[in-house]
């Protein structure tokens, strides 16, 4: 390897990759998954140096383990069962479920494997792939400087009044690297005056600087059950919300709104569901539109807003989390993860760079978002299907009012 290991623990992930794990473990380990890496960037080049530098940390992270004091951090969360605890002692990355390849300066990343081994492989390449990226296509200390800089003015501007909200940090996927988001949070947790930063979802960090580890569900657990034959297209977050209720009883409440449409969401998104859930997590479309409709849901079964969560993630800056927070503070609860602002806000454009489930037991899913540049699909047949049938139950159920 050209760098040093940009992962060395297992922990140092998302908290939903556990979360999502956990369910699979427990209900779905017949499932196996396809993931596919997409740079949404149009003007981003992968070179041979790149490719082989992210193979050559590909290979020290599956030489990897969780250690003893790792998996007694993850007892520790309440909802974590011991169990599959008791199974991650066992688990470890196997190389063969990944290929990495390079098309003409466009990265190819694929893994394959069952699901519930599969997909830990999200975050950890991201992780990867983008510290790679902006070592070798950039100067890293003038990168590193200039977060630096960028850093110490979102503190002034915290600790001056000129924020107000909470927000817990989602950056691991894209951070400029792993040392810089280790300062990041090491900062911001101990700098805010107000102690505005709740949390963060990078779980070693939570571990290290003893932070509440915060995360629930992706898209891809509502995509998995689209590859389950028995469920039908247009009520797959009905089957998903009914197993994350049935595995955490009320823990980790926050539902993710938009896999196939908020709007068809909202048709299994019942009275019980609505009790059930603490909140739930925008990430695509108008986040005001989209605010006001899940309001609106809440009191047409009678609930008070103010008891509920609207948690923002999608694409956020500081001044637009606060905009947010302003407009909705008195009508709701409001939080905020905010990712690749707080880990890679530099002199140089971030990457828009995901890795997407697309395939489970041979069958292909999609996610359609609330915005249309979200969707993602390799089979453009079967998306076209999916949206027929989201239509389908959606003008079906209209008709019923």
């Amino acid at each position: 390897m050209r760098f040093e290991p940009i992962v060395n623990s297992l922990l140092d992930t998302d908290l939903y990759k556990f979360n999502m794990d956990q369910v699979i473990f427990h209900k779905h380990t017949d499932l196996c998954g396809q993931y596919y890496f997409k740079c949404r960037n149009k003007d981003v080049v992968f070179t041979k140096e790149m490719a082989d530098e992210i193979n050559a940390q590909i290979d020290h992270l599956c030489t990897l383990r969780f250690k003893n004091e790792e998996l007694d951090y993850l007892r520790s969360i309440r909802f974590i069962k011991n169990d599959y605890v008791e199974f991650l002692r066992l688990w470890h990355p196997l190389r063969d479920y990944v290929s990495v390849g390079l098309d003409g300066g466009e990265l190819n990343i694929t893994v394959d494997g069952p699901l519930f081994s599969a997909m830990q492989f999200e975050i950890y390449l991201l992780e990867i792939v983008n510290e790679v990226y902006f070592r070798i296509k950039y100067d890293y200390n003038t990168l590193r400087t200039d977060a630096e800089k960028r850093l110490d003015q979102k503190i002034k501007d915290f600790n001056s009044g000129k924020y107000n909200f909470k927000f817990a940090e989602f950056g691991c996927r894209r951070r400029l690297s792993r040392e810089w988001e280790d300062e990041v949070i090491r900062r911001l947790s101990t700098e805010l005056t107000n102690k505005n930063m709740v949390g963060t979802s990078n779980v070693y960090l939570a571990m290290k600087y003893g932070l509440t580890p915060i995360g629930t569900y992706a898209h891809e657990f509502v995509q998995m059950y689209q590859g389950i034959d028995r469920i039908p297209l247009a009520y797959t977050n009905h089957y998903a919300m009914r197993d994350w209720y049935d595995e955490y009883n009320g823990d980790n409440g926050t539902a993710l709104t938009d896999t196939v449409t908020t709007d068809l969401f909202l048709l299994d998104f019942n009275r019980s569901m609505v009790n059930n859930y603490t909140g739930v997590r925008h990430d695509s479309g108008d986040p005001y539109e989209w605010g006001e409709k899940i309001i609106k849901h809440y009191e047409s079964y009678g609930v008070d807003p103010k008891t509920k969560l609207l948690l923002f993630s999608d694409s956020l800056d500081f001044d637009r989390a606060e905009q947010l927070y302003q407009y909705f503070r008195t009508k709701t609860k409001v939080s905020f993860g905010i990712g690749t602002f707080v880990t890679n806000d530099t002199c140089e454009k971030a990457l828009n760079i995901v890795i997407k489930l697309q395939y489970v037991n041979g069958r292909p899913v999609a996610k359609l978002s609330d915005a249309p540049g979200k969707a993602m699909c390799k089979d453009p047949d079967y998306l076209e299907y999916l949206k027929r049938s989201v239509d389908f139950r959606l003008k079906r159920e209209a008709g019923k009012r």
